[in-house]
């Protein structure tokens, strides 16, 4: 099962695509798959002035309003891609972008490019991973965990088998 994610908190697809799509996986499951953000306002329309650290509060900005739409935050956040006109703005978008991101860091791709749509010297696409509440665990997971909810200890491995003798001729 699929659904298209369309925040009105976030700047419209100016193509054919979507801001968002989350897609359901086992059960309590659900995968994040972001269209890159550009620091478009979405009040406006238009591309937010100033330099690469106005740009990238701007793009985190409407990063948070698609994952909030999908009922996601950036805790759930597992990869992203930034896409910079200009490698020398790395150390403010990367400034800006701890802000946002605490321990556990998702993976990220840094890749300098040619030009970005609208004039933007910043692009961020993001893929999160929302799992069930702990106390949702499927019943094998809390099977496992022993009482009060500690792991259990694992049982020890089954005593090794001799190879059976072949029947040989006398």
């Amino acid at each position: 099962m699929r659904r298209t994610i369309a925040s009105p908190k976030a700047p419209k697809a100016i193509g054919p695509y979507s801001q968002a799509v989350v897609t359901h996986h086992l059960p309590g499951v659900q995968m994040l798959h972001a269209a890159g953000q550009i620091p478009i306002d979405p009040a406006t329309g238009d591309l937010v002035s100033g330099d690469i650290t106005a740009q990238a509060e701007r793009v985190m900005e409407n990063i948070a309003a698609v994952l909030e739409h999908a009922e996601m935050e950036f805790a759930d956040v597992v990869k992203t891609t930034v896409f910079l006109v200009d490698l020398g703005d790395f150390a403010a978008m990367n400034e800006v972008y701890a802000r946002r991101f605490r321990e556990a860091f998702p993976a990220r791709s840094t890749i300098q490019v040619a030009g970005l749509p609208k004039g933007a010297r910043i692009e961020i696409e993001v893929h999160a991973v929302k799992h069930p509440p702990q106390a949702a665990a499927p019943r094998k997971a809390r099977a496992k965990a022993g009482a009060k909810g500690k792991p259990s200890k694992a049982r020890p491995a089954p005593a090794a088998r001799k190879p059976a003798r072949k029947k040989g001729r006398r």
